[in-house]
């Protein structure tokens, strides 16, 4: 039995068709509509750069960009076919072939880049190599110290708090910052790592190959969000937190901070400013701080107790967003604008819009909730910061503007930043910071167990790369889901990292420019993901790229990890290799090591850095 045919209505040409038969206006919908949206991007976008933030260009781009992709692969592929024509005419049979090979693949080219297809901004991200550039001393360098000995808290069913020194170990803490601060600059002591580290950031800042100099300052930016003013989730009478063992930074890990700067970098305690200006700092984090460092300025969002009030400076803040446009100004606080350094102490945690680590920790650094809530006046018309987050409710996907960029890269913001480090001893499930045992590689190993980490880098990008895999594998669900269905972010909580990675070209199109100086921030560090859960390794580590590489020292064995020259995970004859083609070498030596120069006093590879190396021969570390 024949199908019959539905008739169909063209409006071309006014009359009934079979149901089978097509309009032959409807192919020309997408050229139409890609050139359209071509036009309309030059016409807007060249006299004034900026607007390709504005939300018709953000659509208009991919579309036009695709358009003119496809053009392209179109034309070349027909031009190439009627080519391999005339030549089968003329019997060059290979060249021919050639030319339908060319034209095959050009004719796919034009195919993928339909307009529609590029202006689909929801799919989750493809897996992909490096991109951005890597930064730091060692490029995309990130360190990981684990050491299980640092925690040991019963947890909630405890009547005892994790900040107690009875519950996270200060002595374990010191070493494990010793550590990460050693490896990150590939030095040997902790005074000559430091040094290196403030020569790499001066140079990098057009100051010169010098290291710190006496009398400049240090703001230190740490999450005290369950300490947060407008929430009153810290008593305002009393200063004792609602809630004492919600986590925040570890009171060890700060300490032992302070002690490197004030007693091995040689920082007055005057010149050093530590706190979160939208918080206040506690009770339990001033009682174990200030008695050593009393002359530290500890930032609080009133200034009540001994604490001092952030107060604004005159430095503006400029989002790179046309919603923006007409909302409250806003200002760098004093304590960064006057700060010669900053270091950026973030905590390890979920977030509703997927993780909350280095960039989100500046969502407090502006004097005022990213809600828009003006201290003391209680105004609602700063820029909501919120709306520019991948939660599921709003702005889920890719390719769109993220205020975390104009945050990690405003010269008074990112671009002082000297030093990023995340505290994850006790992981939070959300930007509440409730801490629950860990089950994944290797912290559920042996039985389930507190993260006991920290992650230290000088690529703000690269580290919070290394973090969004380490909470992903440990909760998907929250950092694909936010608060709502697991993959309902639909690949927006890593957007902000493609967007800072490729700040000089971003994904979205956005220009961000948060100074306002008319010139757009280039490249904020280098983003990827790692091989696998259990290797943790990226394309540094691999040797297939100039990515990320992960630096991993494991628990008491972190000083052994030191003799492993390869970074392969044990000590043995190839490790032996490296230290002997060092061997007798001193600084500028052709052949200097200077990850062999493992003992002290440094200076010289010597009998004292072999018997440092012997002492853990055959060692696996992995």
């Amino acid at each position: 039995m024949q199908e019959k045919l539905t008739p169909s209505f063209c409006p071309k040409n006014g009359k009934y068709s079979g149901g089978k038969k097509k309009c032959n206006w409807v192919r020309w919908i997408l050229p139409i509509t890609g050139l359209s949206a071509f036009i309309w991007f030059l016409i807007r976008v060249m006299p004034k750069p900026s607007r390709a933030t504005y939300p018709c260009q953000r659509v208009a781009m991919p579309l036009a960009s695709g358009f003119i992709a496809w053009l392209v692969g179109l034309v070349v592929s027909i031009t190439v076919f009627k080519k391999a024509k005339q030549l089968l005419k003329e019997s060059r049979v290979a060249l021919a072939c050639l030319c339908l090979i060319i034209a095959g693949l050009m004719g796919i080219v034009s195919l993928i880049n339909l307009p529609e297809r590029l202006a689909n901004a929801q799919g989750r991200w493809r897996l992909h190599g490096p991109i951005g550039q890597a930064r730091g001393i060692y490029p995309g360098r990130v360190v990981w110290v684990w050491d299980p000995n640092a925690t040991d808290w019963d947890g909630y069913s405890s009547s005892e708090h994790w900040y107690d020194d009875d519950h996270t170990n200060l002595a374990v803490v010191e070493t494990m910052v010793s550590q990460a601060i050693r490896e990150l600059a590939g030095k040997s002591t902790d005074a000559v790592a430091w040094d290196a580290i403030f020569r790499y950031f001066n140079a990098n800042r057009g100051k010169g190959d010098i290291g710190y100099q006496p009398g400049e300052k240090i703001a230190i930016k740490i999450n005290l969000t369950t300490c947060n003013d407008q929430w009153n989730s810290c008593n305002r009478a009393t200063y004792v937190k609602n809630n004492p063992n919600s986590i925040d930074n570890s009171p060890q890990m700060i300490l032992t901070l302070l002690r490197h700067l004030v007693e091995t970098v040689g920082v007055d305690p005057g010149d050093i400013s530590i706190g979160d200006p939208t918080c206040r700092v506690p009770n339990y984090l001033w009682n174990m701080l200030h008695p050593e460092f009393p002359n530290v300025r500890y930032l609080d969002n009133t200034g009540r107790f001994g604490r001092t009030r952030v107060e604004f400076s005159d430095v503006p803040f400029y989002w790179s967003a046309p919603d923006a446009a007409g909302t409250l100004q806003d200002y760098i606080p004093v304590s960064f604008a006057e700060a010669d350094y900053i270091i950026n102490f973030a905590v390890l945690k979920g977030h509703s819009s997927g993780i909350t680590v280095c960039a989100k920790n500046h969502y407090g650094s502006l004097i005022r909730c990213p809600n828009s809530y003006l201290r003391d006046v209680g105004v609602l018309n700063y820029y909501d910061m919120h709306l520019s987050l991948p939660n599921a409710e709003w702005a889920p996907g890719r390719r769109y503007y993220r205020a975390l960029v104009d945050l990690m890269g405003h010269p008074e913001l990112g671009g002082k930043t000297l030093l990023y480090l995340i505290d994850g001893l006790y992981g939070g499930y959300y930007a509440g910071s409730h801490p629950y045992k860990w089950t994944s590689s290797p912290f559920g190993d042996e039985g389930d167990d507190w993260p006991s980490s920290l992650f230290a880098s000088l690529d703000p990008v690269a580290i919070d790369s290394v973090a969004y895999d380490f909470l992903r594998e440990e909760w998907p669900d929250v950092v694909t889901g936010g608060t709502g269905k697991p993959g309902s972010l639909l690949g927006g909580e890593e957007d902000y990292l493609h967007e800072a990675a490729l700040a000089d070209g971003p994904p979205s199109g956005t220009f961000y420019d948060p100074d306002k100086d008319g010139v757009a921030l280039t490249s904020l560090g280098v983003h990827e993901h790692w091989n696998n859960p259990q290797d943790k390794q990226y394309s540094r580590n691999l040797g297939t790229g100039e990515g990320i590489e992960l630096i991993k020292l494991k628990g008491t064995w972190a000083e052994t990890l030191r003799g492993d020259l390869d970074k392969d995970g044990d000590i043995d004859l190839s490790d032996f290799t490296v230290f002997a083609s060092a061997w007798l070498s001193k600084p500028g030596d052709a052949h200097w090591n200077t990850c062999c120069d493992l003992s002290v006093p440094a200076g010289t590879i010597d009998m004292l850095d072999l018997a440092a190396f012997m002492e853990n021969w055959m060692t696996d570390i992995r």
